[in-house]
């Protein structure tokens, strides 16, 4: 789903496509400063590697 170009005739459905944008897409390819700034992906793959 393209996130950028959504038209929306509910809110709720926004609020539901933005949660779920933040939490599926943007949560897993932000870095964060406790995982030695690598994303929760990166980091749980090396995790597993070691």
């Amino acid at each position: 789903m393209n996130y950028h170009q959504c038209k929306f005739k509910i809110k709720k459905k926004a609020k539901q496509t933005i949660f779920e944008y933040i939490e599926v897409f943007y949560y897993r390819i932000r870095i964060h400063s406790a995982n030695d700034y690598l994303s929760p992906t990166k980091f749980e793959y090396i995790q597993k590697s070691a």
